[in-house]
């Protein structure tokens, strides 16, 4: 499993794991689900997808993560989880 984030205010801690069945399964806890919860998952979807990644199990625990700060910390997690360095390209 990789992690990227924390657990303070205005960011959001995404977790990946290895997964046995296709698709991105990704669990959210977040006080703004209700509000945000699609927006929120639909980020983390879109960034996994364009980083190759069809096949995982994401945990995300938001605390109010701007989109930016959900791409980037999905994108760190990922970077993690492969050995994959996409900046590097």
């Amino acid at each position: 499993m990789a992690t990227a984030g924390t657990m303070e205010s205005g960011d959001i801690m995404i977790q990946l794991a290895p997964s046995d069945h296709p698709g991105l399964d990704i669990h959210l806890q977040s006080s703004v689900a209700f509000q945000f919860g699609d927006q929120i998952r639909e980020v983390i979807r879109e960034t996994l997808m364009g980083l190759g990644i069809t096949k995982a199990e994401v945990y995300a625990t938001d605390k109010g993560a701007l989109d930016c700060t959900i791409r980037a910390r999905t994108t760190a997690a990922a970077v993690r989880a492969t050995g994959n360095d996409v900046w590097s390209e």
